[in-house]
């Protein structure tokens, strides 16, 4: 059975990403062909495997490379691989989201210990973007993830934002999909950015308002080293 043949590659293979034929029904037209239905996965398939590529091949602002992927892959168990796009209005947001919550696969990026992302976009990509998706991102991961970051400008993407991310390593209460995760964009984090004139050792105030509430620490930041996001100018230390 399909089933029993997960269970003999679990035990040779790092990582596994298994999409049940039953999500097809819920994304693809009742009259679609079996054929179609199934190049549907393939491209989900198609579309994460050229995510890694991409991430080790193309040049970015900040670099990922094999070894970073294979950081997070050899964590094991299941897996979470998916592209989230959006443009216009928050977009970071929009796009973030629809990353962290494939509508194929059975797990979500909840509970993950092992996550690497990628965000891509034109040359109007703003610092405050970058940190809201890794916000997002975050938010919803194991409290020690092991987060790898990369950000890559490319001037073709107009106004569209594009973010892979791979996650790894559930807890083995989380990841598993809910009817009510379905409806997770809803309420998720909104963060508003008060941001001062540029001087030395500027706060970056960070006003967070979601559903399981708590508080963001201010950010110091270091106008010397404003390429990089916030979250990364901070001591090093186990997300």
């Amino acid at each position: 059975s399909a089933e029993q043949g997960i269970a003999n590659l679990k035990e040779h293979a790092d990582t596994l990403i298994v999409i049940p034929n039953d999500r097809l029904l819920q994304i693809v037209d009742r009259k679609a062909t079996l054929q179609d239905s199934f190049r549907t996965a393939d491209d989900v398939l198609r579309q994460g495997i050229q995510g890694i590529s991409e991430l080790i091949t193309v040049p970015g602002l900040i670099n990922l490379d094999f070894a970073d992927v294979r950081a997070i892959m050899s964590q094991g168990g299941a897996a979470l691989m998916a592209v989230g796009r959006a443009s216009g209005e928050d977009r970071a947001q929009k796009a973030a989201e629809e990353a962290i919550s494939s509508k194929l696969l059975d797990i979500t990026i909840d509970g993950a210990h092992g996550i690497l992302f990628n965000i891509t976009g034109g040359p109007n990509l703003s610092l405050f973007e970058v940190n809201q998706a890794a916000a997002i991102i975050k938010e919803t991961a194991s409290p020690d993830v092991n987060l790898i970051f990369g950000a890559v400008i490319d001037p073709n993407m107009g106004d569209e934002i594009r973010i892979t991310v791979i996650a790894t390593d559930f807890d083995r209460a989380g990841g598993v999909r809910s009817l009510s995760q379905s409806n997770r964009n809803a309420g998720r984090l909104q963060e508003t950015f008060n941001v001062m004139k540029p001087h030395l050792n500027e706060e970056v105030e960070v006003d967070a308002a979601s559903s399981k509430g708590g508080e963001f620490e201010s950010i110091i930041v270091d106008p010397q080293n404003i390429d990089l996001p916030s979250f990364m100018r901070k001591p090093k230390t186990n997300f």
